[in-house]
């Protein structure tokens, strides 16, 4: 079996052994003689594995029994209407820190539901080169939340503090950064991530919500939509994705494994900085153009002197291998994403064939 070098942005690669672990038990799980897939989601088998997705999401961040863990569907795409939905009320506004295309995402689906404000932006000719200081931000202190996009995959950067907000309650879309290293939970009211990431696969979406903000969140919207709902029945109140929780298990569990998000992190900063320093050595090839205080260790991103050059990059490197390397639609480039999934093995790769196209270009 040949496995590519996968630095696709999202859905992206999943572990090998939580994969071979989903092999081994697709046909007959645990001795039920079914698949996993095909048990009901209320019977005692799945819910021993979404219970353990749980507690190991649990176990892994230090989330505290202050907050529910909750999964919900619609990616992080849903969670940018559902949050205000739930958080601000009427009379009230939101504050929405931008920087990226997905927190411009969130914010204007935000505008659907009740009055928002921009308390920060660092956009320039519309594009994002780094992440604002604190005192660039126009923060509102009887603001309903303050809402920030912790990594940004369009434009690779990646907030490397938080911001404080007073008492202000802090909603995060972590989607592309989550479980990347340790961080203090405790910081935030919210957190949404989709799984595709760093957690599991497509169709699972992860929410970390204090319970006192469950508990004073809005009434008057659809049940289903409601943060209220998900926690009164442990995110069972209807059929969820159950192969995906499954999944999202095993990743969860082969983190914990090889030595927990301290272990995560150390590979992590690796692999940025192999690319980091490819990309520094060779300024007349390789054009990054994010400040290196905002850089992201998830998504590096990078031009090239020519979009003929850079489709010529993507495509040397696929016959080697390498996929997924095409920077986003909108904005074009080279895009490296270093999930926690890819090998420190195919950056090294990685980089030794940009230093020999450096050699060649």
């Amino acid at each position: 079996m040949a496995r590519v070098h996968n630095f696709n942005a999202g859905p992206a690669g999943l572990p090998l052994p939580a994969l071979e672990r989903a092999q081994r038990e697709l046909l007959d799980f645990e001795g039920t003689g079914m698949s996993i897939m095909e048990h009901s989601h209320r019977g005692k088998a799945f819910e021993a594995v979404h219970n353990e997705a749980i507690s190991l999401l649990r176990q892994l961040l230090g989330v505290s029994d202050d907050y529910h863990v909750l999964f919900m569907q619609g990616g992080a795409a849903m969670q940018f209407a559902v949050v205000p939905m739930n958080l601000l009320p009427p009379g009230r506004s939101a504050d929405y820190l931008l920087t990226g295309g997905w927190s411009e995402k969130a914010l204007e689906e935000a505008k659907r539901v009740g009055t928002v404000r921009v308390a920060a932006s660092t956009a320039v000719d519309k594009r994002y080169t780094r992440i604002p200081r604190q005192s660039e931000l126009s923060l509102d202190p009887e603001a309903a939340y303050v809402h920030m996009t912790t990594n940004n995959t369009l434009f690779g950067t990646q907030w490397h503090w938080l911001p404080d907000t007073g008492d202000v309650p802090l909603v995060a879309d972590m989607s592309s950064d989550i479980l990347w290293r340790k961080m203090d939970i405790s910081r935030f009211a919210l957190i949404y991530a989709g799984a595709q990431k760093n957690i599991g696969p497509s169709g699972i979406t992860v929410v970390l919500v204090r319970k006192n903000l469950v508990d004073s969140a809005r009434k008057d919207i659809p049940v289903i939509f409601r943060y209220a709902t998900y926690a009164a029945n442990n995110s069972l109140y209807n059929t969820p994705p159950t192969f995906a929780i499954y999944l999202m298990r095993n990743v969860l569990a082969y983190t914990l494994e090889i030595g927990g998000l301290e272990e995560v992190e150390r590979r992590n900063r690796k692999k940025g900085e192999l690319l980091y320093e490819t990309l520094d050595a060779n300024p007349e090839v390789f054009l990054a153009p994010v400040e290196k205080e905002s850089r992201s260790y998830m998504n590096v991103v990078f031009r090239l002197a020519s979009e003929e050059m850079e489709k010529r990059f993507v495509a040397e490197a696929a016959k080697e291998g390498m996929v997924g390397l095409a920077g986003h639609r909108s904005t074009g480039g080279i895009r490296v994403s270093i999930y926690n999934a890819v090998p420190v093995e195919s950056v090294e790769r990685l980089t030794a064939f940009m230093r020999d196209f450096a050699k060649r270009a």
